[in-house]
């Protein structure tokens, strides 16, 4: 597979970057996607959701009228479920929606989603970007070159705060060192972009582990 390639400055380079191999073999396992994008909204749930059941509604101890006699239905406590102030049957109650996700399969679904944004040719690869001050109108003119739109998600080797705060007020940009974007970062992208030694570093350190 090949992506777009650019300078740190925007300007197109001529021809198409060859994707390392290890990295970038055309599968997309859907499953797998679904499985880890799932876990990861829920892991964000805060879970404080909650009614009150009928151990916890104020009030309510005695009968409001004599079991029989009265020609109305019998009734145990006014806090019963179809009284108004009553209690909430089957109620959501506070709970820790968290998911545990292997470690393997996370990295499978980050390889899927990195082919899934190459397939659709919203991949594009640039050199590694030097910014001297953070400076937002820098990541705007990037941005505007190479005519990404939407929502782009930004790959740098390494750890680059200038870059980070530099993109930081940009709406619908968001920027990540590489290894650090989840499976839900890179789907949520309309336009992939990778620095080129973070993707150069990724493919080595893949093909060692290959090797062992």
């Amino acid at each position: 597979m090949k992506a777009k390639a650019y300078t740190a400055a925007g300007k197109a380079r001529s021809g198409e970057f060859e994707l390392p191999g290890d990295l970038f073999d055309g599968t997309v396992n859907e499953a797998v996607l679904h499985q880890v994008v799932t876990a990861i909204q829920a892991n964000g749930r805060q879970g404080t959701h909650s009614t009150k059941t009928r151990q916890t509604v104020k009030g309510g101890k005695n009968k409001p009228w004599r079991q029989k006699g009265t020609g109305r239905a019998r009734q145990g406590s006014i806090r019963a479920a179809q009284w108004r102030g009553g209690a909430v049957i089957f109620g959501p109650q506070p709970r820790s929606y968290r998911t545990q996700i292997p470690k393997g399969i996370k990295q499978l679904a980050i390889r899927s989603a990195l082919n899934a944004r190459a397939l659709d040719g919203s991949l594009i690869l640039i050199e590694p970007l030097t910014v001297d001050a953070p400076r937002t109108k820098t990541i705007v003119e990037l941005l505007e070159s190479i005519e990404a739109t939407g929502n782009v998600v930004l790959l740098t080797d390494g750890l680059k705060r200038d870059v980070y705060l530099s993109a930081r007020n940009l709406s619908g940009v968001l920027v990540r060192p590489w290894g650090e974007a989840s499976a839900y970062d890179l789907l949520w992208s309309d336009v992939l972009i990778i620095e080129e030694s973070a993707l150069e570093t990724a493919a080595a350190e893949a093909g060692n582990e290959e090797d062992k």
